[in-house]
């Protein structure tokens, strides 16, 4: 099917079931520990041996020897891989650097072998006496040392924007700021660690993995191992966090194949937390520019956003500009990107990759600029708002309630209570202050395929590669079946994760429960004119409560399958209507902060967010999505921070007692508003993303909440205690 005029009215408006706030289908296997993870796959392969990952000691250089010779006297042990037995190896399209190291090293605790053994404490004792001696060499892991290399970085989406003359309308404006803002490299840190079993029949494998991305993910295991793409099977039914860390294969999938063939049996292969944080992705640090001019009146004429990054060679910039080109109204405007080569681990997708970053840079000198205007920063914040992209004024956005975002939410969070002069309230040892932001992501839409089959029972079975990664995709499939097919929730078998299914969206850059839905409702479309004309019933019947209906005749859905099941496969595909219209998302997020007087502590007190989002599929489980990315966004403000050792290249504080995150007792309250809205250019489900706009501006508004309650702007995050204490107000 192919989605090239907006979406009219359909099945899926009825919202009998799409649109309700029902528990997760999954929940009940989640809960009793009865959905098998990756590593949990037992009954795939009960004599599974077990591979532990060793990893390179050196962040650039090369490998010069392996002695493999105590290791394979080593208890148990049943194969060694390195790169000079592996046989000839590719690069995956998607990684950046080589999952197995050798002879070359690109980054520290890049894979250099893997162990197979018989018990994983066998294969991690071995592991401990693989002898690798390396030839080190010198590599840049400062991105404030090498800004002034940075150069622009390969690809279209990454080049400069120009609007106008932002030289000029800078030089003229009569109210301007230009600050600089850093944000520091930060973890995926997802509850499950990067986990896979492989197994080999003959010469085809399959491998259980927790991957995001299926049909990509196979791909670049085939062309990593040198294989036809239909000799390399993932499977990845239920995935415990990704965040756009599983996006892509790593290195303990590649490895766990190699070791089972090596060893002859199928191999369990996870990586342990402290290597997870320098072996696989992260979000990389930014340092950002922001120039914006004003009129005296708070009309923005001129807004410039220039961000330095970094990552390995051939590597890709975080993409922090790219809601300042759309945002907010100017008409002279400049946005750059520069790409520094660090000899780090490799810097990639992480939650909201751009907007993330950019908005908690973007929203603080907005702020800082309407602190110079003696202006309320939600009212400078709606009187700078637009209607159509501000490089193409004929392109209109689809749907633009930002403003409501901030009048609502203004409304709800109480914000004609805020003391616009900062470190004036107090509760007790507290000072108190209120921040906003604005959030802002665009809308993705990708290719979605599904298959759907109709037995005799009456039963709706829909087979998608679609993930789950914790986010609901099996309940808002789920919902979606029986809308389109006229049945309760409890009549739908959803089956999702297998590269043997049709290729689906995926999960990630929040496209993926409009696109996978809009396939489920293509692939719908054709089984109920496949039922309609088995029963000898009009193609526009109508699927209610079971039954078929048209004509003036009735028959119930499930006599259209006695003769056998009935099966139908689409896949949903897009025009130019994104060319046309800008889609996006918009937000607004209100927090309040207490920070004590003495101690500089900052402690969350509560917060909101008001979220348009097209179509809402189910309340609830969007409402986890933004509660959660909002409690991410909590904590890349006030705590995590990937250290880096600036002299050997890696992140110090690799596991989760040195690199913290939030718990519940940083997060007292939370609550979500979604405004009503369908959007009918994004999909015919006229629903748009909304997982990842939870996070965008969250970290800007406890910023701006921390300068409204102390009076201490700090630029670079997070905000520790250490940047606030020595500056707090006076005791009297």
């Amino acid at each position: 099917m192919k989605f090239t005029t907006p979406a009219t009215t359909n099945p899926i408006d009825q919202m009998k079931v799409v649109g309700k706030p029902l528990d997760r289908i999954d929940g009940p296997m989640k809960t009793t520990g009865t959905a098998p993870y990756a590593y949990e796959q037992h009954a795939v392969a009960p004599n599974a041996a077990y591979g532990y990952v060793v990893g390179a000691a050196i962040a650039k250089g090369k490998i010069t020897s392996i002695d493999l010779a105590a290791a394979r006297k080593s208890p148990g042990v049943l194969a060694i891989v390195t790169y000079e037995n592996a046989g000839k190896l590719g690069k995956g399209k998607m990684n950046t650097a080589h999952l197995l190291a050798g002879p070359d090293v690109e980054h520290y605790h890049q894979a250099v072998a893997v162990v197979v053994a018989d018990t994983w404490e066998q294969a991690r004792a071995a592991a401990q006496l693989v002898q690798v001696k390396y030839a080190e060499t010198a590599g840049d892991y400062d991105l404030a040392k090498v800004k002034d290399s940075a150069k622009l970085p390969s690809g279209k989406d990454n080049a400069d924007s120009k609007v106008g003359d932002f030289d000029g309308a800078f030089k003229a404006a009569p109210v301007s700021i230009d600050l600089t803002y850093t944000t520091p490299d930060q973890s995926h840190a997802m509850m499950e660690p990067h986990a896979s079993i492989a197994k080999w029949d003959g010469d085809k494998v399959t491998i259980w993995t927790s991957n995001q991305m299926i049909a990509w993910g196979q791909g670049d295991v085939a062309k990593t191992l040198g294989l036809a793409k239909d000799k390399v099977r993932l499977v990845s039914p239920y995935i415990g966090g990704g965040f756009g860390g599983k996006l892509f294969v790593r290195c303990e999938a590649v490895l766990a194949a190699l070791g089972a063939r090596a060893a002859g049996r199928p191999v369990k292969l996870t990586l342990p937390r402290p290597f997870m944080m320098n072996n696989t992705t992260h979000r990389p640090a930014t340092i950002q520019r922001l120039r914006i001019g004003a009129s005296r009146e708070g009309k923005i004429t001129a807004i410039g956003h220039e961000s330095w990054s970094g990552d390995l060679p051939d590597g890709q910039p975080e993409t922090a500009t790219a809601q300042t080109k759309l945002l907010y109204a100017g008409p002279n405007r400049m946005t750059k990107m520069r790409l520094a080569v660090l000899n780090l681990p490799e810097g990639n997708a992480m939650r909201a990759p751009g907007e993330a970053p950019g908005l908690m840079a973007l929203e603080i000198a907005i702020d800082e600029l309407a602190e110079k205007l003696k202006m309320d920063p939600v009212r400078f914040r709606i009187i700078n708002d637009i209607t159509h992209d501000p490089a193409k004024r004929e392109r209109k956005f689809s749907q633009r309630r930002f403003v409501e975002c901030m009048r609502v939410g203004s409304e709800r969070f109480g914000w004609n209570k805020r003391n616009a002069q900062p470190g004036q309230v107090r509760d007790g040892r507290w000072l108190v202050g209120y921040g906003v932001a604005s959030a802002f992501r665009n809308n993705m839409v990708m290719k979605s395929g599904a298959r759907v089959k109709l037995d005799s029972k009456g039963i709706v079975t829909v087979e998608t590669d679609m993930t789950d990664i914790g986010t609901g995709s099996y309940t808002i499939i789920a919902q979606t079946a029986a809308e389109m097919m006229g049945v309760t929730i409890d009549k739908v078998v959803v089956k999702l994760g297998d590269s043997d299914f049709p290729v689906s969206a995926g999960s990630g850059g929040q496209w993926g429960a409009n696109s996978s839905t809009a396939g489920v409702y293509a692939a719908c479309v054709k089984l109920r004119e496949a039922v309609a004309q088995k029963l000898g019933l009009p193609a526009d019947a109508e699927f209610i409560d079971g039954a078929v209906r048209g004509g003036g005749k009735t028959a119930s859905l499930a006599k259209a399958a006695e003769g056998g099941d009935i099966m139908a496969e689409d896949t949903m595909e897009y025009g130019d209507l994104d060319k046309k219209f800008q889609q996006s998302t918009f937000g607004a997020h209100f927090v309040e902060v207490g920070v004590d007087a003495d101690t500089g502590e900052t402690r969350i007190r509560r917060m909101l967010a008001v979220c348009a989002a097209g179509r809402i599929l189910n309340p609830k489980s969007a409402r986890s999505q933004v509660i959660g990315a909002m409690t991410m966004g909590a904590g890349a403000a006030l705590m995590e921070h990937l250290v880096v050792d600036k002299r050997r290249g890696f992140f110090v504080n690799h596991d989760l007692a040195g690199y913290e995150v939030p718990v519940h007792a940083d997060i007292p309250h939370q609550d979500v508003i979604f405004l009503d809205e369908t959007d009918p250019i994004s999909s015919p489900m006229k629903a748009k993303g909304v997982g990842e706009l939870g996070i965008c501006g969250v970290g800007a508004a406890i910023a701006n909440a921390i300068y409204n309650a102390t009076g201490v702007r700090v630029r670079d995050y997070p905000i520790t205690l250490d940047k606030l204490i020595d500056k707090l107000p006076q005791q009297a």
